[in-house]
C-alpha cells in the first residue's frame, strides 16, 4: 500500500502544473509506484493471487493511459516512460 506521503511525492514530481492531480503523467507514475510495490510484495507472497489480479488490472490501466499519450503527444508519452524507467 502506498502511503500518503509517497504518493504526495509522486504527484509533486510528475505534476505539469500547480494543483495537477489528475494528469496522465501523474497518473501513470502513481501506477507505477503502486505496481513497484505490489511486485516486490508478491515475490515474498507468490501464493497471492487477489494481489496479484489487482496488480494486472493496474498494469492494463497504466498501458491504456500509454496507449493514450503516445496517439496524443508521442513526446509527452516518451518523456514519461523514460523518467519512470518503465521500458527496459
Amino acid at each position: 500500500m502506498i502511503t500518503k506521503e509517497k504518493k504526495t511525492s509522486v504527484i509533486e514530481a510528475n505534476a505539469t502544473h500547480e494543483g495537477d492531480t489528475g494528469s496522465p503523467e501523474v497518473q501513470v507514475a502513481i501506477l507505477t509506484e503502486r505496481i513497484r510495490e505490489l511486485t516486490e510484495h508478491l515475490k515474498q507472497h507468490p501464493n497471492d493471487d487477489h494481489s496479484r489480479l489487482g496488480m494486472y488490472k493496474m498494469v492494463g490501466k497504466r498501458r491504456r493511459l500509454l496507449d493514450y499519450m503516445a496517439k496524443k503527444d508521442i513526446e509527452r508519452y516518451r518523456a514519461i516512460i523514460a523518467k519512470l524507467n518503465i521500458r527496459k
